[in-house]
């Protein structure tokens, strides 16, 4: 009997078994992997841009699904799209495209071989942050998006995609330079480019999170 198996006895019996923490995150990742072969990206675009699961549909303009390479080993995410984002329909279409650009050189990357999404995959108005309603719509999707592309590294950009991702209302500034997990993917957090333009001072810090970012792809690729 392997061992997969006697945990689902030994669970239907009602009893409970301590699962080490390496084993429990593999069992998620091995369980996303069996999503993904299962889901596809057609399927997915469709889904996303019919979504009427909040109020954001009867305002958007058009979904912004994100971009990238989707078997990306980096997977950036961050909060919800702006208003040339909506337009052009892609993530980091503002006046923080060019740094962001700048910040993936900086690692020996492009745009196309990172995958770069939202929280939420359309605009709220006026800008403000999601509603817990709108984040709660938009998870799946997020999910989905994690299991097809199954990245190395997740890299939260910015403190609304921080909170959401980690279930926590710590000051970003408290969660950056650590090795965090979401659903058995190591995550990093990051200054907004956006913010990085208003707080020059900051841009140092950021470094500092691509060499962890780094640091991380070379530790987990296989």
């Amino acid at each position: 009997m392997d061992n997969t198996t006697r945990l689902q006895y030994l669970s239907a019996m009602g009893i409970d078994v301590w699962v080490p923490r390496i084993i429990a995150e593999n069992t998620e990742i091995e369980a996303m992997a069996s999503d993904a072969a299962k889901d596809s990206w057609s399927s997915l675009h469709t889904e996303m841009r019919a979504c009427q699961q909040c109020d954001l549909c009867q305002t958007r303009q058009q979904v912004v699904i994100g971009a990238g390479n989707q078997h990306a080993d980096y997977m950036w995410i961050t909060e919800a799209p702006g208003l040339e984002e909506e337009q052009q329909g892609l993530p980091f279409a503002d006046d923080s495209a060019e740094l962001l650009t700048e910040m993936l050189r900086a690692m020996q990357l492009s745009r196309e071989q990172v995958y770069i999404t939202h929280i939420v995959k359309c605009r709220p108005p006026e800008d403000r942050d999601p509603k817990a309603q709108e984040l709660v719509a938009c998870d799946a999707f997020l999910q989905r998006q994690i299991a097809l592309i199954q990245p190395k590294v997740l890299i939260a950009v910015g403190r609304i995609a921080a909170h959401k991702l980690l279930q926590s209302k710590a000051p970003l500034a408290d969660l950056r330079g650590i090795e965090h997990q979401f659903s058995g993917v190591p995550l990093i957090t990051m200054y907004h480019p956006a913010y990085l333009l208003r707080s020059l001072t900051e841009k140092s810090k950021a470094w500092q999170d691509m060499q962890m970012a780094l640091t991380l792809l070379n530790k987990y690729k296989k």
